[in-house]
């Protein structure tokens, strides 16, 4: 299960966030688990690693699964597509 979840009405989205602090980046392995856990939903995922800082960001870029978002604290209003 995700850290966070968010039913995001406006868009009809399912936010799915992760904290890296506690298990890591959205990884391919593991975008992979959370479209099996959430095969029976009916609405699009928007799947979110969250980080710290920039500087905490950069140790796990090469990890970050495609068509996957970053948001990082210090830079709150803005999202990486």
């Amino acid at each position: 299960m995700s850290d966070v979840i968010i039913r995001f009405t406006t868009n009809n989205w399912l936010v799915l966030i992760e904290a890296v602090t506690l298990h890591g980046p959205i990884n391919p392995k593991r975008k992979n688990e959370l479209e099996v856990l959430f095969r029976d939903v009916q609405i699009p995922l928007v799947m979110v690693t969250t980080f710290l800082s920039r500087k905490a960001m950069v140790a796990y870029l090469a990890e970050i699964a495609w068509e996957t978002d970053v948001w990082v604290a210090e830079d709150s209003p803005h999202l990486i597509h």
